[in-house]
C-alpha cells in the first residue's frame, strides 16, 4: 500500500471533486457542495480506517468543511463557505499562538517532533512563523471573496493557495536545516 499516494488522495481529492462537480454545474456552488462533503467524510473514513486515528488538521477541516457547506446549502448563501477558509486559519493561528503558552513550548513542536527535530530555537521560529502565515491565508480568502467573482475565489481555492502553502513551506527549509539536531 502506497501510503503517501493515499494521504495525498485523501487530502486533496474532496477538492478536486468539488472542482470538477463546481465546473460540471455550470458553476453551481450549491451543486458542488454535497459531493465535498460526502468526499470529505469518506476522506476522513479512509484515513481512519488505514491509520485507526485521524489527525486534529484534517478532522478539523472536515467538520468545518461539513457545517459551513452546511449552511451555505440551507440558507442558499455562499458567504459561509467564502468564509470557511479565513475561521479555520485563524482558528489555526490561535491553536499555534495559544499552544505555546499553555504547554510553555511550540505547539509545532508536540505535532512534529516526530517528524523533525529541531533546537527549541528553530522550533519557535517555525511555530511563529506558522502563525503569521495562517493569518495572511485568512486575510488573503478575505481579501480574494470579497473583491472578485464566486469562479475566481474557487479557482483560488483549489489553484491558488496549494501553491502558496507549498512555497511557504518550502521556504522553512533552511530554518529547518539550520537548527537541525543531529542524530
Amino acid at each position: 500500500m502506497n501510503k503517501p499516494f493515499i494521504k495525498f488522495v485523501t487530502d486533496f481529492g474532496p477538492l478536486l471533486i468539488f472542482f470538477i462537480f463546481y465546473y460540471k454545474s455550470d458553476k453551481d456552488l450549491a451543486f458542488a457542495i454535497p459531493p465535498l462533503i460526502i468526499a470529505t467524510i469518506v476522506s476522513l473514513a479512509i484515513v481512519y480506517f488505514l491509520e485507526k486515528k485521524i489527525s486534529f488538521i484534517p478532522l478539523t477541516s472536515g467538520i468545518l468543511i461539513t457545517f459551513f457547506g452546511g449552511l451555505t446549502i440551507y440558507f442558499d448563501n455562499p458567504i459561509f463557505l467564502y468564509m470557511k477558509p479565513t475561521i479555520i486559519n485563524i482558528l489555526f493561528a490561535f491553536i499555534l499562538l495559544f499552544g505555546k503558552h499553555f504547554y510553555k513550548e511550540p505547539l509545532l513542536k508536540k505535532i512534529l517532533q516526530n517528524s523533525v527535530k529541531l533546537m527549541d530555537e528553530g522550533w519557535t521560529k517555525l511555530n511563529d512563523r506558522w502563525i503569521i502565515f495562517f493569518f495572511f491565508l485568512a486575510f488573503l480568502n478575505e481579501l480574494v471573496w470579497r473583491t472578485q467573482s464566486e469562479e475566481f475565489w474557487v479557482n483560488f481555492k483549489v489553484w491558488g493557495l496549494l501553491p502558496v502553502t507549498f512555497l511557504f513551506t518550502a521556504i522553512q527549509l533552511p530554518l529547518i536545516k539550520k537548527y537541525k539536531l543531529e542524530k
